[in-house]
């Protein structure tokens, strides 16, 4: 099963593509795409648009695993992000992939086994899991990458999105 992993963002949206076969994972790609902030809303998010479709269209994941949004105070900030997260899931619809949604605590669980784990515990376990020479960087990507084995070690058991 080939599955990307989205961290959305708005400025900086995280990917990893991975294939999971048999309990055992190959890592495709990871990245990050970037959108300037001198953009206009509509801009950016149309650049966001078209580079996720790019993505889907190169790799063709069979699945979606996006990290749902968890903000305590920065109401603008959670906004912002929404609006990116949103665009990977309409790429998804248009592409006709299903998507799946995971709480952080459900990634960290998934990938450390301990839904409190430290965000360094989970790029180290992302870096062992798929046997990488070196966590991925910056943040965003590593985090799209456990999205992606949280999806792979739950086989689509959690939220469906609709």
């Amino acid at each position: 099963m080939r599955i990307i992993g989205i961290d959305p963002g708005f400025a900086i949206t995280g990917f990893g593509i991975l294939d999971y076969t048999g309990n055992k994972f190959s890592m495709v790609d990871v990245g990050v795409l970037r959108t300037a902030a001198d953009i206009e809303l509509s801009k950016r998010l149309l650049i966001l648009f078209d580079a996720i479709e790019e993505l889907l269209e190169k790799y063709r994941p069979e699945v979606m695993a996006v990290e749902e949004l968890f903000f305590n105070t920065n109401v603008k900030t959670a906004i912002k992000v929404g609006h990116g997260r949103g665009v990977a899931l309409l790429t998804a619809a248009k592409a006709g992939i299903d998507v799946y949604e995971y709480t952080p605590l459900q990634v960290k669980q998934a990938v450390v086994g301990y839904g409190r784990a430290k965000k360094e515990q989970v790029q180290q376990m992302v870096k062992v899991l798929l046997n990488l020479e070196k966590i991925p960087k910056p943040d965003d990507a590593a985090d799209a990458l456990a999205v992606a084995i949280c999806h792979a070690h739950s086989s689509g058991t959690y939220k469906f999105c609709r």
